[in-house]
């Protein structure tokens, strides 16, 4: 069996995120076509990141993939790149050195946070590096950080479940309830913040979700449409 190509092993990266998110192939359209690759690229990376950081029973995998992380993110900086990401992603002009710096804050937040601001705070280093990414990638300003910090809290939700609630939800709430409680608090509390076309968008479907009740459940079609369109609008 010969080994896949390169851009076969970047295609199976972009679908991990697809299968998570299917309402990106509508949603997608609301996006600039030139744009398009490279916002599913970027989030795809940042699935990669955060499920290093959050995912298993156990932590030491996921910080010794966040630590080959920062090295391979530092190496993009200087024009070398090995995962298959980098082929999308390492030539544009966008400061990974700052991200690369950020991903040790990114290993910390894997404690349960006390209450919402924490699990805010916990994100801030992060989610102020990914929001000059961003910003680089898709021509705006680095002023969307509250939705990002949502949209990365949203993920961890939809990913971990109810570890992901803090301290005061499972006060509240007791095991068993967390995680619909945790989603609706968030969704009640869901930042209002200029940001770019695809984080809007991302955080559109995602506030759409927990509305709904289920962070990991995908919308429907035509609720994905009308959710996309709303979140272009801003």
């Amino acid at each position: 069996m010969t080994a896949p190509d390169r851009d076969e092993a970047l295609d199976s990266f972009l679908d991990k995120w697809r299968a998570r998110w299917p309402e990106w192939g509508v949603a997608q359209v609301f996006v600039p076509l030139h744009q398009r690759d490279t916002a599913l690229a970027w989030a795809a990376l940042l699935q990669e990141l955060t499920d290093a950081a959050w995912g298993g029973d156990d932590a030491r995998p996921g910080e010794a993939k966040l630590a080959w992380w920062m090295e391979e993110l530092q190496g993009w900086s200087r024009g070398v790149r090995r995962h298959p990401l980098g082929i999308a992603l390492q030539k544009l002009p966008a400061p990974w050195q700052v991200l690369a710096a950020a991903v040790p804050s990114l290993r910390e937040t894997r404690e349960r946070p006390r209450d919402r601001d924490d699990a805010f705070a916990m994100l801030k280093p992060f989610a102020q590096a990914a929001g000059e990414v961003e910003a680089s990638l898709f021509s705006g300003t680095p002023d969307g950080l509250a939705l990002v910090q949502a949209g990365l809290l949203h993920a961890r939700l939809a990913h971990t479940g109810e570890s992901a609630a803090p301290l005061s939800v499972l006060a509240r709430s007791g095991e068993g309830a967390m995680a619909h409680a945790w989603g609706d608090e968030l969704s009640r509390h869901w930042p209002n913040a200029t940001a770019t076309r695809p984080r809007r968008l991302w955080a559109a479907l995602a506030r759409q979700r927990l509305r709904r009740g289920d962070a990991a459940t995908p919308l429907p079609p035509w609720s994905a449409l009308w959710t996309a369109w709303h979140g272009a609008r801003g």
